[in-house]
C-alpha cells in the first residue's frame, strides 16, 4: 500500500502510538521513593496498593539507597521529580537544614485509631520540622554458618576480630553505624560513643579499628546485597538490616546467623522534596501512609516497629514478638543512633570515610588492584 504525503519517520511515530498498551502514558498522582527489597514489599502491600484502591489514584514507586544527594540535585536544578521520600531521621534533619524539604511541622494528621491525638501518638522524634514518622529498625551483623557453624562471632568486638573469625567483611557504604561499632568494639561504653567521636582522637580510634577489617572489605547499598555476599562466599561476616537478616535466617536451609549484640536502632520518616508540583497529593499520601492502620498493616508483611503507639493494638502478638526495637525488644539493641548528632557531624565524618573507603576498594585482599 502506498501512503502519500507522510514521511516514513512520522508514519513510525503514528504506528507506535496505535500499538502502545493502554496506560503506557498513564499519569501518576504521586512518586514515592523508598528502599527496595522486602521493605518496599511491605510498603507496597501495607499501604501503597490499599491507598490506590481507596482513592483511585496511581502511585509511582521508585527506589534509592539513601542519602540526600539526589534530592539536593533535584531541588537545586528546579527539577523535582520525587514527591514523597522514605528517609532516615538523620537524613531528614540534614536535608531540612539545607532547605531541601517542604516544612511539615504544621501538617494535620489523623488521630490514632484509639482516639489519641496524633501529636501524642507518635514516638519521640517521629514528628519533626520536615518529616513524619514511619517505622523504627536496626542494623546488626550476620555470619556464614557454613564457615563457622555454631561457633561464629557473638559480640560486636568479634565483628572486628579477623584472626579469631577470619574472612572478608561487608558493610553498608556509609559511616553511620560503622564508626559507632568500631568504638564499642574497642571498649567505649555506648553512652560515651558520640562524645568520643566529637574529638579527632576519638575518630582516629574508630578508624584504627576499621583498618582491621579493611582487607577484602565489600560494600553494599541495598537490603539483600549482604545476603548475596554470604551466599556467594564473598564474605564470611556482614552488617545487615536486622529484620531482613532474621527473615532470611528463618528460611529452610539458610546459611546465615544474625547476631544482635551491638545493634543500632534508627527511625525512618516520610519527607517531601522542596518544590514538588504535587504538594497537596504528597501530603494526602503521607497522611494515609503514617496512619495507625497503615503502619499496622505494613508490620504484617515485615515485623518493623511502627512509630505510632496506637498501631500496637492493631498488630497480632505473633508479629510484635518479632520486633527488634521498641518495648518488646529492649534487650535486643545496645545503642539508639543519635540522628541530631549525625545531622550535625555527617559531612565531617563522611569525607574521611569516603577517602578510607576509596583506598579500601582499590586495595584488594592481597594488596592487588581490583
Amino acid at each position: 500500500m502506498k501512503i502519500v504525503g507522510i514521511s516514513t519517520r512520522l508514519l513510525l511515530v503514528v504506528l507506535c502510538f496505535t500499538v502502545l498498551p493502554k496506560g503506557a502514558f498513564a499519569h501518576s498522582d504521586v512518586t514515592f521513593v523508598s528502599w527496595t527489597g522486602n521493605y518496599m514489599r511491605s510498603q507496597m502491600l501495607g499501604f501503597v496498593r490499599p491507598y490506590e484502591a481507596r482513592t483511585n489514584k496511581t502511585i509511582n514507586v521508585e527506589h534509592y539507597a539513601g542519602g540526600i544527594d539526589e534530592i539536593r540535585d533535584q531541588v537545586q536544578s528546579a527539577n523535582v521529580i520525587w514527591d514523597v521520600v522514605d528517609m532516615t531521621e538523620a537524613d531528614v534533619l540534614r536535608a531540612c537544614s539545607e532547605g531541601l524539604l517542604e516544612p511539615l511541622s504544621g501538617i494535620e494528621l489523623p488521630d490514632g485509631s484509639d482516639g489519641t491525638p496524633f501529636v501524642e501518638d507518635f514516638v519521640e522524634g517521629a514528628l519533626s520540622e520536615c518529616g513524619v514518622g514511619g517505622i523504627r529498625w536496626s542494623t546488626s551483623f550476620a555470619y556464614d554458618t557454613r564457615v563457622f557453624g555454631d561457633d561464629g562471632p557473638k559480640t560486636i568486638s568479634d565483628f572486628f576480630d579477623i584472626e579469631k573469625f577470619p574472612g572478608p567483611r561487608a558493610v553498608r557504604e556509609d559511616p553511620s553505624v560503622l564508626v559507632e561499632w568500631a568504638l564499642m568494639a574497642d571498649g567505649v561504653a555506648p553512652e560515651d560513643v558520640y562524645k568520643t567521636l566529637e574529638t579527632d582522637e576519638g575518630l582516629d580510634q574508630a578508624f584504627v579499628m576499621l583498618d582491621k577489617i579493611r582487607s577484602g572489605l565489600q560494600f553494599w547499598s541495598y537490603e539483600l546485597e549482604p545476603v548475596r555476599y554470604i551466599d556467594e562466599g564473598l564474605v564470611t561476616v556482614t552488617a545487615i538490616w536486622t529484620v531482613s537478616g532474621i527473615q532470611v535466617a528463618n528460611e529452610p536451609d539458610s546459611n546465615i546467623q544474625v547476631v544482635t549484640d551491638g545493634a543500632i536502632t534508627e527511625m525512618d520518616l516520610y519527607a517531601i522534596p522542596k518544590g514538588t508540583t504535587r504538594l497537596d497529593e504528597a501530603l494526602e499520601f503521607i497522611r494515609y501512609a503514617s496512619s495507625s492502620e497503615a503502619l499496622a498493616e505494613q508490620a504484617k508483611y515485615q515485623p518493623l516497629e511502627p512509630t505510632r503507639r496506637s498501631s500496637y493494638a492493631l498488630i497480632p502478638d505473633v508479629i510484635k514478638n518479632d520486633f527488634v526495637t521498641g518495648p518488646n525488644a529492649e534487650d535486643k539493641a545496645i545503642l539508639a543512633s543519635d540522628a541530631k548528632w549525625w545531622s550535625e557531624n555527617y559531612n565531617r565524618i563522611s569525607e574521611r570515610f569516603k577517602s578510607w573507603a576509596t583506598q579500601t576498594v582499590r586495595q584488594g585482599a592481597k594488596g592487588g588492584v581490583r
